[in-house]
């Protein structure tokens, strides 16, 4: 018997880059925004995090023309993602994920760094 019509499911998982993790969801809601907003494709998505927020720290997420010389540059289906090295301190083992249920929308960071956090998510404390 011949196994070449065996069929093997593709399962898409997550992309790991240098610890942090953008779902496939994730990546298909940043194209999205990139074609909806005609952001052009040699920008960069640039994740980091900064002081403040009620826990002390909270994450920053937009696109930016221009890299700076200490950002890291991670590459997740072609999406270009640019982060500083003090940011990827803090984000190393974070993934981020997008949501559209029923509690909101919006781009979600699970990071297993974070000791506290605050009610709306968008800020923490290490």
């Amino acid at each position: 018997m011949s196994d070449t019509n065996v069929v093997t499911p593709q399962i898409s998982a997550p992309q790991v880059t240098d610890g942090i993790v953008l779902t496939e969801k994730a990546i298909g809601e940043v194209k999205k925004i990139m074609s909806e907003n005609s952001i052009p494709e040699d920008y960069v998505l640039r994740i980091g995090v900064k002081g403040g927020g009620c826990s002390g720290l909270t994450y920053t997420l937009g696109f930016d023309a221009e890299l700076k010389a200490n950002d890291k540059i991670l590459t997740y289906d072609n999406i270009r993602v640019a982060v500083d090295w003090k940011s990827i301190l803090y984000l190393t083992g974070t993934t981020v994920d997008y949501t559209d249920g029923l509690t909101g929308k919006g781009f979600v960071f699970n990071n297993p760094s974070a000791k506290k956090t605050c009610g709306c998510g968008s800020s923490f404390g290490v």
